[in-house]
């Protein structure tokens, strides 16, 4: 048996490395067989020199992530304490930092918290068009605003353009009250959401009132070009064959698109086909074309979230 105390400069400091969470000490010494005891700024190990060690190594690249500015969460501890336990990334920390995006003053940085998110975030940089399926909750409409602001700062592109099918309206837009936007915003609320807590809202409100961020309604897409663009189709799964091929081919010069969609939310009548499904069985294997699938282990929201997405699948494999 060895003991090995950890000191951190605050009680604050520390409680931000373990995620504001003292829960996770205790699975943290579940995991590697350890006593974990912390009061002040210290935290003290008590076990095997192999498991002190495997602890030490997690509680240093949680370190490093909130040196970096970035925030602890329940779900990036559970990541990096996984890492360390059965590797699949040599760094998890570094590998997570390299991906960080935005962040200002009054806003954190955005950073992958889950093995599907840090995938995603490396296909989106890497591919002109990636897919992001899975069930709610796992961050695919979050990141890819996220990183569609991140090439707006970089300027590898000039415009972000937002688009989603107004399955609901039948796509009929032109008998809802309003102008263009007021029609089509209770369709990308996602979008705006995520928008409005990554951006300060004055700053958001003028990148819209620019054209620089713009909302283009599926419908009205037919015939355009757009360039030097990174496009968002939210909601993939409601739109037919048709639009997903429409949609795809109008990508110009410098764009890059994210279609996100969860093929278990399909809205459309029962006699339509999903774009999304079809694109799945039609593109892996085209070059510049990256498929990223989450897991119901990749949601971030509440842990009750996981469970119900894990109880729907369960059932639905049943039936």
């Amino acid at each position: 048996m060895s003991t090995v105390t950890l000191t951190y400069e605050t009680p604050q400091f520390l409680h931000s490395v373990i995620g504001n969470d003292i829960a996770h000490l205790r699975t943290l010494g579940e995991a590697f067989s350890l006593r974990v005891t912390s009061r002040d700024g210290w935290i003290q190990l008590d076990g095997s020199d192999e498991g002190i060690d495997a602890a030490k190594t997690v509680l240093s690249e949680l370190e490093k992530v909130r040196r970096n500015g970035g925030e602890v969460s329940a779900a990036m501890f559970d990541m990096v304490l996984e890492n360390v336990r059965q590797p699949w990334m040599n760094a998890p920390a570094d590998s997570i930092l390299q991906l960080k995006l935005l962040g200002s003053a009054r806003k954190p940085a955005v950073l992958a918290k889950t093995r599907g998110q840090i995938e995603y975030l490396r296909a989106m940089r890497e591919n002109e068009v990636v897919f992001g399926i899975g069930p709610a909750g796992t961050g695919k409409t979050y990141l890819a605003m996220a990183q569609a602001l991140q090439s707006l700062r970089d300027k590898t592109v000039s415009r972000i353009v937002l688009t989603r099918p107004a399955v609901e309206a039948g796509e009929a837009l032109g008998f809802l009250p309003g102008d263009l936007n007021e029609k089509v915003l209770p369709y990308l609320r996602p979008l705006y959401d995520a928008l409005y807590e990554m951006l300060e809202p004055d700053e958001a409100e003028r990148m819209i009132e620019r054209g620089i961020i713009e909302i283009a309604p599926l419908a009205y897409m037919r015939g355009r070009t757009l360039k030097r663009s990174f496009i968002i189709l939210d909601e993939a799964q409601n739109t037919t064959c048709e639009q997903m091929l429409m949609f795809l081919t109008r990508l110009g010069d410098g764009s890059r698109c994210v279609v996100t969609g969860d093929p278990s939310q399909i809205d459309l009548k029962r006699h339509i086909r999903s774009g999304l499904g079809d694109a799945v069985g039609i593109l892996p294997e085209v070059d510049g074309v990256k498929f990223i699938r989450f897991a119901s282990s990749d949601v971030v929201r509440l842990p009750v979230v996981q469970r119900i997405i894990e109880a729907y699948e369960a059932h639905r494999n049943q039936n």
